[in-house]
């Protein structure tokens, strides 16, 4: 199996080691966050692994070069001319992984001891095209569930602003009956994705939230809850404090 790691972010939030290196290569107890990525997959027997760039993607180069990808077989998906976000980076990176297989995703900026092998397991039970993990932490942005835990929408807490195939089910219900639950940014697919997402137009920047939305009506988009596992999202400089007490 193969797996990306999205790396080609600008890290706006992260300022100031943004201005001078990727958010990629801050350092978490000795460690950087692409390392520590690749190392966790490498614990699932994940070795093939994409890595996307754009900010400063040649030092991101340079430290996988330096470390002989940490034990991994890393491929880079080159996005210096345009940073994709997650949509537009997985469909760029299309021929770079293996027709009919399922393959992982995951954030450099986050950190979890999530078991990948039962998120596996729970794809290939649900029959589903894509499973993603989740939890019940705390978030302003929610993706809604049923209660067979798969996905009908999105909701924003803070703007009130909601989306999705069915905010108001088959069945009748409102957005009320729905489970919130928050994105850990762990994903298997199946790889035909990739097909789906040109067949509904998708192109250029776009992130995988509206894929998984515009999908969710026709096909099994599922949420794997994963609450009680280590989490960390290292987005700003505070969070490394936080990383480096949980992730040793």
């Amino acid at each position: 199996m193969k797996a990306m790691i999205f790396s080609a972010g600008l890290g706006t939030r992260f300022k100031p080691w943004t201005d001078k290196h990727p958010k990629a290569l801050a350092i978490v107890n000795g460690k950087s966050l692409l390392q520590r990525n690749i190392e966790y997959l490498q614990s699932f027997e994940i070795k093939d692994i994409v890595v996307s760039v754009h900010h400063f993607p040649n030092q991101i180069e340079k430290a996988i070069e330096k470390n002989n990808g940490w034990g991994s077989n890393i491929i880079i998906s080159d996005e210096r001319n345009e940073v994709l976000e997650t949509g537009g980076g997985l469909l760029k990176a299309k021929d770079l992984f293996t027709p009919g297989e399922k393959f992982i995703t995951c954030n450099v900026d986050i950190l979890t001891n999530l078991d990948i092998s039962k998120l596996i397991n729970f794809h290939s039970a649900n029959k589903a095209l894509i499973s993603f993990a989740v939890t019940n932490r705390k978030t302003s942005r929610y993706l809604l569930f049923d209660e067979n835990n798969r996905l009908c929408g999105w909701r924003n807490t803070k703007t009130g602003e909601e989306k999705g195939p069915h905010l108001t089910s088959p069945e009748g219900r409102g957005t009320t009956s729905l489970i919130e639950k928050a994105y850990s940014c762990v994903v298997v697919f199946e790889y035909d994705i990739f097909r789906l997402m040109e067949e509904n137009n998708f192109s250029g920047k776009f992130s995988l939230i509206d894929v998984y939305l515009k999908l969710a009506a026709d096909h099994r988009i599922m949420g794997y809850d994963h609450s009680g596992d280590s989490l960390v999202d290292v987005g700003k400089p505070e969070s490394v404090a936080i990383a480096e007490s949980v992730f040793i």
